[in-house]
């Protein structure tokens, strides 16, 4: 009897032990249902976490399960599970694909069957191949449909105050790994899952930091308390999500090369903001160049997920009603942009693990309240629901779960898609208009023309140099697409039923100063183009011959880092700007160009090749006389404490650019003596009213100290304060405005001008109302009131801007010499020339006014829209207010948007070269 039973157990244990049920965590499961507040928020699909033997769940590792109430956790701690993970199981691999700002890692998790682990670079070289359809045909493509996998992304952790994906992922990761239920089986041996388990892990541990510190505390979710730091990355803040265009901090970095090596077919970037669950589509209009295919995949997709959490009775779930799918710069937007599918849900967060009662009566969606039973919304939730950490790691894993298997069951299809899309672009590359972009050689800034090619390369749209100098963006290429979005100007419909998520215009050759040419038919021989391979650097050149070296200016970037450079390394230099025309033998340089003297020939060679700046050398010098001696500026930049986000760009771009600055506070406005250390304060853009830019933080919540401690090692950086509630207060402001009389110059950015005309700094700027303008983000034309003003050299008269909705300002009449720009070409109407009769005068024969022949008006919008543009034409959008020895400059737009409108900046620069001659 006993041989029997010794076969048998031996024979039982060469079977595969997935025939068997696996044990279940019952302590994990019960901890589920224990911190989920309501049934209804507890889907099945999240249920029966496996109590591995050898895989340690998130309850073994940390001692409470993920969505346990009052638990948050670092960057160290999830990447120190995800190593563990890694280690314990041949179905999940690490890797770190790029460093933050701070200095931390940022890394990808592959999760997929023995077979896909096993075969990782076959699996990838299949997608790389089916993104490029001339590479391979149609009939290869089917072959490698028989055997490719989709690969399916998850982004993490992006915005830092949304704190529940890093945890979530942790969760779901466990389970791929170890679940053998057939739903995740057929997850992980039909996808490819890639996780970014911490896109921004700088503001990831500055808020579990924030939470342990200040908001763990917190029982009201409503008392006004800041639920975030001031700070998430060493820059940028929410515009986290808007720098897939510029491709300038790590999160993108990382996004982007994770999507180069890897293609995914579908992207879900996790945040969290409306109720309950919102699984993106979009209002509309959508971006004209995405592919139609890409936006019926968005339809399929968020109607699969919702049905999928409807069957579970998940109340709260909606598509459609939120965002509208026309900017192309969000960081998920790499997948729409390159033929993939890029996607995004937004849950309902509490920033951090507490649980809270939340208001929902006042929330509304695309004019609907969020209460309200929709077509796209067909269960939602009640008024006032009571809102755990667990709730929301259940309707993020559950969406995730239901989107992981369409993909795992429709993996095929989703390829296919992926393939024909590509198809789709070089087939209209080569039938319609326009067939080709050309960048022409002769460019008032070259430098930004070599930057705007290196910028194409980074989005891997290719590019060619012709013999004779010039690039050229041939269009029968996989990403014609985005080519076209980024070249072309953008014509946002008028009567779009919902406002904009974003802004609207992002036409790269206005933003960055660069003539670009469409052409509809091809002039060149193909095969005498070169591919450009390597990133493009302009190098200056020198002509002429003489001891002073001159720059033809031209509002370049790079002019005022290479001042700073000349002063550097020679302290004798003089730079003097020449303030009229000047002839150099056959070169005539515009107003505002520079002479140097006492630099060697070595130091402008370098200078040339270091700045991309073209020197003429002669011996003809201008008279003094006609010329500005340049004293460059000690520099501030303002940040206040309650919103850091525009701030931390022109910090970027200030590094950037190489120009030195020091970053100040309220506190460094009350201590006063500010004409003693600094020369220029730039105030860059903040949301806010004159009382929040006067008192800040509300300061009954203080002191709330934002130092580095042993406990909390993350904060203090990039500025650190004792106490950063109450702002620099009425005494601060006074000390602004003595700084000003006594020589300083205050720059103000869009809506910082509050901080000077609403807070007694000037009398001069009186907000101005614009009846039913609506001036979302577009590219606008402007028209200099002053040519040679200082702050206008190197422009033509009329040239474009970007511009925004924010605050307008104007001047009296009699004060309108204070205004250098105007927005539009034609003036105010009480600018306008009085042709009546005027009583008690001799009536004479009116004359009519020649109009010069100077061509037709630019329009007023160039890309993208404006309502009601009329009643912004004439205002302006620069001005130069005298207050006692210095100067206001206030501007009423941004000209350092988001490291994007570059040809705007130099606004800013000559401003800065000549701060100390701006006006009588």
């Amino acid at each position: 009897m006993k041989k029997p039973l010794i076969i048998g157990v031996m024979a039982l244990c060469l079977i595969s032990p997935a025939i068997f049920a696996q044990k279940v965590d019952l302590e994990y499961n019960t901890k589920i249902k224990a911190h989920t507040t309501d049934s209804r928020f507890l889907p099945a699909s999240v249920l029966n976490v496996v109590d591995h033997p050898t895989i340690p769940s998130p309850l073994k590792h940390f001692g409470e399960i993920i969505g346990a109430p009052g638990v948050m956790h670092n960057t160290t701690e999830i990447y120190g599970y995800y190593q563990l993970l890694a280690e314990k199981s041949p179905h999940l691999q690490i890797k770190q694909v790029e460093t933050s700002e701070e200095g931390r890692p940022i890394y990808v998790v592959i999760i997929g069957n023995d077979d896909s682990m096993n075969k990782l670079d076959v699996y990838k070289n299949q997608l790389k191949r089916l993104a490029d359809p001339r590479i391979t045909s149609a009939e290869e493509a089917e072959t490698i449909l028989e055997s490719a996998k989709p690969v399916y992304y998850l982004n993490g952790g992006m915005h830092s105050t949304e704190m529940g994906s890093p945890e979530m992922l942790m969760e779901l990761t466990y389970r791929l790994v170890t679940s053998e239920e057939k739903s995740i089986k057929q997850i992980r041996d039909n996808v490819i899952v890639l996780i970014n388990p911490v896109s921004e892990p700088d503001g990831r541990d500055k808020l579990v930091d924030w939470y342990y510190r200040y908001t763990k505390a917190r029982t009201d979710w409503d008392d006004g308390f800041p639920r975030s730091a001031p700070y998430w990355g060493k820059y940028v803040f929410h515009d986290n999500n808007r720098d897939g265009l510029q491709v300038s901090q790590a999160i993108t970095k990382g996004i982007f090369s994770i999507f180069y090596e890897w293609h995914p077919t579908v992207m879900l970037d996790l945040h969290e903001s409306v109720p309950l669950l919102y699984i993106s589509t979009g209002t509309g209009p959508y971006n004209e160049q995405v592919d139609p295919v890409t936006i019926g995949e968005w339809q399929v997709m968020a109607n699969h997920d919702i049905t999928t959490l409807a069957t579970q009775g998940m109340p709260g779930a909606f598509t459609w009603a939120f965002y509208d799918g026309w900017w192309p710069g969000y960081g998920i937007w790499v997948a729409n942009n390159h033929n993939s599918n890029g996607r995004f849900y937004e849950t309902f967060g509490n920033a951090g693990a507490n649980t809270y009662m939340r208001d929902l009566s006042n929330q509304k969606y695309a004019g609907d309240p969020a209460t309200t039973r929709e077509w796209y919304r067909p269960d939602p939730p009640t008024e006032r629901v009571y809102w755990s950490a667990r709730n929301n790691v259940n309707y993020m894993q559950a969406g995730v779960l239901a989107s992981l298997t369409y993909a795992a069951q429709n993996g095929e299809q989703l390829l296919r898609n992926f393939y024909q899309k590509g198809v789709n672009s070089i087939r209209k590359g080569k039938e319609d208009s326009p067939k080709a972009f050309v960048i022409p050689t002769q460019q008032k800034d070259p430098t930004m023309a070599a930057y705007l090619v290196n910028q194409l390369r980074v989005q891997a749209i290719e590019v060619h140099q012709a013999d004779s100098g010039e690039y050229v963006i041939l269009l029968d290429q996989p990403y014609r697409n985005l080519a076209v979005t980024l070249l072309t100007e953008q014509k946002y419909p008028k009567e779009a039923k919902f406002p904009p998520y974003d802004d609207i215009a992002w036409t790269l050759g206005y933003l960055y100063g660069v003539e670009v040419e469409q052409k509809d038919s091809i002039a060149y021989e193909i095969s005498s183009l070169k591919k450009v391979e390597s990133e493009l650097k302009y190098e200056g050149e020198i002509s002429g011959s003489g001891n002073s070296y001159f720059i033809h200016y031209q509002a370049q970037n790079t002019v005022l880092p290479a001042l700073y450079w000349i002063k550097e390394q020679s302290k004798n230099a003089e730079i003097r700007v020449i303030k009229s025309e000047f002839i150099i033998g056959q070169d005539t340089l515009n107003i505002g160009s520079m002479m140097i003297k006492g630099i060697s020939s070595s130091q402008a060679v370098e200078l040339g090749k270091k700045f991309g700046i073209d020197l003429i050398r002669s011996s003809s010098t201008p008279n003094n006389d006609h010329t500005h001696l340049v004293q460059l500026p000690k520099v501030a930049i303002y940040h206040t404490w309650f919103n850091t986000q525009d701030e931390g760009w022109s910090r970027y771009t200030f590094e950037q650019r190489g120009i030195p600055y020091t970053s100040i506070d309220k506190d460094d406005l009350k201590a006063g003596n500010l004409k003693s250390k600094f020369d220029v304060i730039l105030v860059p853009r903040s949301r806010g009213t004159a009382a929040d830019f006067i008192h800040g933080i509300d300061s009954r919540f203080g002191p709330m100290p934002y130092t580095k401690t042993a406990q909390f090692p993350s904060h203090g950086f990039p500025d650190s304060s004792p106490d950063i509630t109450g702002g620099p207060g009425f005494m601060g402001i006074e000390n602004l405005k003595q700084f000003i009389e006594a020589g300083g110059v205050v720059i103000t950015l869009d809506n910082s001008t509050v901080m000077v005309a609403e807070t007694g700094i000037t009398r001069d700027l009186k907000p101005y109302a614009a009846s039913g303008l609506f001036h979302p983000g577009s590219v606008v034309t402007v028209k200099a009131k002053k040519s040679d003003h200082p702050i206008l050299y190197g422009f033509p008269e009329t040239f474009s801007i970007f511009k925004g909705n924010g605050p307008l300002y104007q001047v009296d009449l009699a004060k309108r010499d204070m205004m250098l720009l105007q927005y539009g070409t034609k003036p105010l109407k009480d600018e306008e020339p009085y042709t009546g009769e005027i009583m008690g005068m001799e009536k004479t024969e009116s004359k009519k006014e020649e109009k010069a022949a100077a061509g037709k008006e630019p329009p007023y919008v160039r890309s993208g829209m404006v309502r009601n543009e009329q009643t912004i034409i004439g205002q302006g959008s620069i001005f130069n207010v005298p207050v006692g020895k210095g100067r206001i400059i206030a501007f009423t737009f941004d000209p350092l948007h988001r490291f994007l409108n570059h040809h705007d900046a130099p606004l800013v620069w000559n401003t800065l070269i000549n701060w100390d001659d701006l006006g009588d």
